[in-house]
């Protein structure tokens, strides 16, 4: 027989770090995400507008649904915060990106629990399984599956993992016994949001993806405005500045699953090695990753952004024009890619 606690082992064993159910009722703070996007806080975000009715309840995504299993998994790693790194030739490369992309990971391992699952139940079961992508408001539902919080950050925290934790859900039509929800645990503290580097937090728990440097490194396909590039510091894929700070993940634990541990070319590469691979080489860097996902163009835009912020010799050594002619480094003549290294030469020296 299917039971939540049957669900949890299982979950355990199949390498999961967290496991709760929550209900599929009316969650209070659901519809505020339409309410978000009219504030325009999503910006060239257009699918998430397409798919906000359906954010709002899991139950148009699937009628029959009657519970949610929310999953977490840890993927920190024995690596410094990037509030500890002082070298501006460092790349800062968002922590969730360094290993194998967690949609293809925790797709496979996610699915393998909803088939045990149908197989456990003894009678039909309709289940559906998602990883980040689907319409689903993810943190509200592993909030209420008492996994944790969501923090003034925006980002889920648990008081035993911090907020080092990939989330994904299975919708299912079994009526399981329910966890009681998290609760906010972040009290007056707001140094995640007095860290933020382009102030992207309009009020606590409310991010305005527009000004945040996850948004500008990997959501906006066309030119970072040049008013945010200086903000952008040496980042050149994401940003974990209001994570690094959080204390709930402060001696927060690692994992030693292989498939999160960072790459060798991705384990604190420098700005000016990264700069000087061939695209190829780039392309092989980021493949199977989560970083596949803004492809050589936009990383090539976003390192000659970060290498005219890093202000070194080094750096612009890394800038000279001669790349541009190198075998196998056509993107740096790609016009939104010039533009950016034209920028980044203008930049003052040794800042």
């Amino acid at each position: 027989m299917l039971t939540a606690e049957s669900i949890k082992t299982r979950a355990s064993e199949l390498g999961f770090d967290l496991c709760g159910i929550a209900s599929v009722e009316d969650h209070p703070r659901l519809p505020f995400f339409r309410d978000w996007i009219d504030r325009g806080y999503a910006g060239e975000m257009g699918y998430l507008a397409r798919t906000a009715e359906r954010r709002a309840d899991v139950r148009a995504l699937m009628p029959s649904v009657r519970s949610v299993v929310v999953l977490g998994t840890l993927y920190n790693t024995d690596r410094p915060y990037s509030t500890e790194i002082r070298d501006p030739g460092e790349a800062l490369i968002s922590r969730y990106a360094w290993g194998d992309d967690y949609h293809d990971v925790l797709g496979a391992r996610t699915e393998a629990l909803s088939q045990w699952m149908v197989q456990a139940h003894g009678a039909p079961l309709e289940s559906r399984v998602y990883v980040d992508t689907g319409p689903v408001q993810e943190k509200l539902y592993a909030e209420q599956a008492g996994l944790g919080w969501v923090g003034k950050n925006t980002c889920l925290i648990s008081p035993e993992l911090g907020s080092w934790v990939f989330l994904s859900e299975i919708l299912c039509s079994a009526e399981l016994a329910t966890d009681e929800p998290g609760l906010d645990q972040c009290g007056t503290c707001t140094l995640c949001l007095d860290a933020c580097p382009t102030e992207a937090f309009p009020e606590p728990g409310v991010l305005d993806a527009t000004r945040c440097l996850s948004y500008l490194t990997i959501e906006t396909k066309a030119a970072i405005p040049a008013t945010e590039r200086p903000g952008l510091s040496n980042h050149i894929y994401g940003c974990d500045i209001c994570q690094d700070v959080c204390p709930y993940n402060h001696g927060a634990p690692v994992t030693d699953d292989p498939v999160w541990q960072p790459r060798v070319a991705l384990d604190r590469p420098r700005l000016a090695e990264l700069w000087t691979r061939s695209d190829g080489q780039l392309r092989d860097a980021i493949r199977r990753g989560a970083m596949t996902r803004v492809r050589v163009k936009r990383l090539r835009r976003n390192l000659a952004v970060a290498l005219g912020n890093s202000g070194t010799a080094e750096a612009a050594a890394a800038l000279e024009p001669a790349l541009a002619d190198t075998v196998g480094t056509e993107s740096v003549d790609e016009p939104l890619v010039a533009e950016h290294v034209a920028w980044a030469r203008a930049r003052p020296a040794e800042r």
